[in-house]
Order: C-alpha cells, then structure tokens, then sequence
C-alpha cells in the first residue's frame, strides 16, 4: 500500500468522509422543501452541519501513536497543515455540493468562512485536547452561539461569530484568526498526548 493510503486509513479519513456524507445526504433530504425545489434557507441548520462534519473529520487530527508519530524522520507540519486545510475544503464542499443540488442553506460565504473556524477550532482542540476530543471546542463554541444571547457590542460579535452575516468584518477576522493560529498551532506541537 502507498503511503497516503495507509495515512488516510490511520487517520479515520473513510470512516469520517461516509459520516460527513451521509450528514450532507440527510440535511439535504429534509431541507429539499416539499418536492417543488424550493428549499428552505436557515443559516443555523447550515451551521450545525458544518460543525457535524468537521466533528466527524475532527477524530482524524491524531493517530494511533503520537510517540511513534513524534519520532518519525518526515515533516510532519506540513501534513497537518494539509490534513486541517483539507477538512475545511471537505466539510464546506459538501455543503456547497449540497446547494448545487437544489438545497441552498446558506450563501457561500457564509459556509466558507464557518468551515474555516470551525476546523481551526478543531485543530486547537487536537493540540489542547488531544485527538479524541478535538470536536469539544467547535461545539462548545457553536452551542454558546446557537443557545445564549450574544453581549452586546464587539464581544458579542466574537462570541456569535458564525451566526453574522456574511461580509461582517468582525465575524470573518474572527474565523480568520481561528484557522490561522489551530493550523499553525497543530501543524507545529501535533495533538496532545
């Protein structure tokens, strides 16, 4: 077996890309309206399928063995930095392949952006939680977002980040920031041991 194979079998990628499927194939079957093509648009039901199919992909950040991943003589930044890219281009693409099919949750901006946080929050969860608790995060964030009334002003901004409109500066610095430092804090340290 090549090496990629091997690396997408140690890291749940099948396991994770049939649950980010059958996710998508559900949202999209009870979204698709009443069999006239329209579908109904509501950015929290967007939401929370990004944040299932970056939990489901999210188990995958660790191996089996981060002491026998420690030690090995390859560059590991550099897979996981694409291992944390890739899963953010996943999850928001099947949410897009999802709207191509008649189920528009949300604009693309939107889902682009939200894909992009939520993984990096996932990405500092394997580095602060470890591997198997890489989903904490995420979720944390986006059931305080779905369920607690925002503060007012900036803060509440930052904490309700993935709810904004798209365009909202606040919103997507705050995604911005959130991929960029769970990347390069992942890509560098690895998961938690």
């Amino acid at each position: 077996m090549r090496w990629l194979l091997l690396h997408a079998r140690a890291r749940q990628v099948p396991a994770s890309a049939a649950a980010l499927a059958l996710t998508t194939l559900v949202v999209w079957y009870f979204t698709h309206g009443d069999g006239d093509g329209e579908a109904a648009a509501d950015p929290r039901v967007a939401l929370l399928t990004i944040g299932m199919g970056v939990t489901a992909a999210a188990v995958g950040l660790g191996g089996a063995d981060v002491a026998l991943e420690r030690t090995a003589a390859i560059r590991w930044s550099v897979r996981r930095t694409a291992h944390v890219l890739l899963i953010a281009t996943l999850v928001g693409a099947a949410l897009l392949l999802s709207g191509a099919a008649g189920a528009e949750l949300a604009p693309v901006a939107f889902i682009v952006r939200d894909a992009a946080g939520l993984t990096g929050l996932a990405a500092l969860g394997a580095t602060v939680c470890g591997a198997p608790y890489a989903w904490a995060p995420p979720m944390g964030w986006l059931a305080i977002a779905l369920f607690l009334p925002a503060p007012s002003g900036t803060a509440g901004e930052i904490a309700g980040w993935m709810l904004l409109p798209p365009g909202t500066e606040v919103a997507t610095w705050t995604a911005s920031v959130l991929l960029a430092g769970g990347t390069a804090l992942y890509a560098v340290m690895g998961e938690r041991r």
